[in-house]
């Protein structure tokens, strides 16, 4: 739970404490049948400068206000404070577990407020490629080819919108949405990146079907003699600007007065702080093409890692591990929390087990996008794509352990991160490491940054700019020392 002023808490607390005893006290058959009143918004809803009104939406549809002063009371409180002003309050003897339970749960119907909002956030999107197909057979001339488009169906967010006259909006899905490696490179414009690419918000959906103008029931083709489709008068033209086949991670843009025109309340996502084991995960998407649904579950797993081939190499992909159902098409959709916030992008799912599903976490999506794009916006017209640093070390962990912190109610695996060798010449020597030291932390900009994980350190390489300084703290021999700085170059991102 994030930290908040005492004014606000306190107020909140005795909101909640308030309706805890109503409820006790009501003995309607509704009460008695277990339902319950709860908050579903607090709002700013009016100020004087001083001080701010907010007003709190129930469940039952009831509000109540409250004023907050500006700067009145700045101290920092915890949820453990809370806990313990309840119970002086109540003379309650719950524990801290039974009272997160209790009231700081987020009720099913509370979910589903803020997975509607995210139906404005969300598209199903189609990619046409060139393919030529051999077939075989037992007579001459044995094997033929034939040659058309192919389309293929995925998902994708609302990443980042301009709203200016002239302003475009970032389109995040899966690389390999996008991405054939059976496409015809010759024939599909010298790539295998789709030569058209189509989005469809939620509630204004279409599909592609093919041109017959002459009503002769045979499809029409284009000048290349491929099938030529047509996909609806709700369909918006997006463009490839940028993936990375490393992260799974292709960045699209679209004409964001398009987008409106579509549905004036388009909107782009909002993040996650983080995310957690147990936590609600929630995809939205278009399972087998047909239509963006949503799908619920639970994070199993923060990070796993899995093989996938998108482009002939296999490579390894870390993950969150949902039990969140996936089916086909559902991959570069997002994967929401409980308040409806991104922890994630849909992208692999288990063919027998329907329960183990995965997604790419926040931080190697924002890492990859916001990368993709500010070299597509940098004004070379040869940076596209993500680009990042060799950082020439090789880490291994010891001393793994789940850690539990009660104050926000949640915990997570930590380790140490050692150096098991440095490169010769490369710029982690320059910055001091050697083999044995434990890295404590990587200072960006005097922005220090704790490593407990090892993937926190390519995680941040994917934050990395030209002309970023940094700095490593490590422990050496028992003591903790920080190393020389470094300022990046152009050159030392590929």
């Amino acid at each position: 739970m994030k930290r908040t002023t005492k004014t606000i808490l306190a107020v909140l607390l005795a909101l909640v404490l308030a309706f805890s005893l109503v409820l006790a006290g009501c003995s309607s058959s509704e009460q008695a049948a277990g339902s319950s009143v709860y908050v579903t918004q607090i709002e700013k809803t009016g100020t004087d400068g001083l001080n701010d009104v907010y007003t709190v939406t129930y469940s039952d549809g009831s509000t109540s206000t409250f004023t907050v002063t500006n700067g009145a009371d700045g101290e920092d409180l915890t949820i453990t404070d809370v806990y313990e002003e309840y119970k002086q309050t109540t003379g309650s003897d719950l524990t801290f577990e039974e009272f997160l339970k209790q009231y700081l749960t987020v009720s099913d119907e509370s979910a589903a407020l803020a997975i509607q909002k995210n139906l404005l956030s969300v598209m199903k999107i189609y990619s046409e490629f060139v393919v030529t197909e051999t077939t075989s057979s037992m007579y001459p001339p044995f094997y033929t080819q034939s040659t058309d488009t192919a389309i293929y169906t995925g998902s994708a967010v609302l990443y980042d919108m301009d709203t200016g006259a002239d302003g475009y909006t970032y389109i995040v899905t899966n690389y390999h949405v996008v991405y054939l490696a059976d496409a015809d490179t010759e024939k599909n414009g010298g790539t295998n990146i789709a030569r058209k690419i189509r989005g469809y918000l939620y509630g204004s959906e279409g599909s592609p079907s093919t041109v017959d103008e002459d009503n002769n029931n045979v499809a029409d083709t284009d000048s290349d003699g491929y099938t030529k489709y047509d996909y609806g008068s709700y369909a918006i033209e997006l463009e490839y600007i940028g993936g990375s086949v490393s992260s799974d991670i292709a960045v699209l843009r679209a004409k964001t007065s398009d987008i409106l025109a579509i549905n004036e309340s388009a909107a782009e996502i909002t993040l996650a702080d983080g995310y957690h084991v147990g936590e609600t995960a929630v995809a939205i998407g278009n399972p087998e093409g047909r239509g963006i649904s949503v799908t619920q579950g639970v994070i199993s797993t923060e990070s796993d890692y899995i093989s996938l081939d998108i482009d002939g190499t296999a490579r390894s992909y870390r993950s969150i591990r949902i039990d969140t159902p996936l089916y086909q098409g559902n991959s570069g959709g997002g994967l929401f929390n409980a308040d409806g916030e991104l922890i994630g992008i849909t992208n692999a799912g288990n063919s027998t087990e329907q329960n183990i599903n995965y997604a790419i976490p926040l931080e190697i999506v924002t890492g990859t996008a916001d990368n993709i794009i500010r070299s597509y916006e940098d004004g070379n017209d040869a940076t596209n794509g993500a680009y990042k640093i060799t950082l020439g070390v090789t880490v291994s962990t010891q001393n793994s352990k789940y850690v539990y912190d009660a104050e926000s109610g949640y915990g997570a695996i930590e380790e140490e991160v050692v150096v098991q060798s440095v490169e010769s010449g490369s710029i982690a020597e320059t910055l001091g490491l050697a083999e044995g030291d434990v890295i404590k932390s990587i200072i960006v900009n005097g922005t220090e940054h704790a490593i407990t994980r090892s993937f926190n350190i390519s995680d941040l390489i994917l934050t990395l700019r030209t002309n970023d300084i940094l700095q490593v703290k490590y422990e050496r021999s028992g003591a903790e020392e920080t190393g020389a700085s470094y300022t990046l170059q152009s050159s030392d991102f590929t």
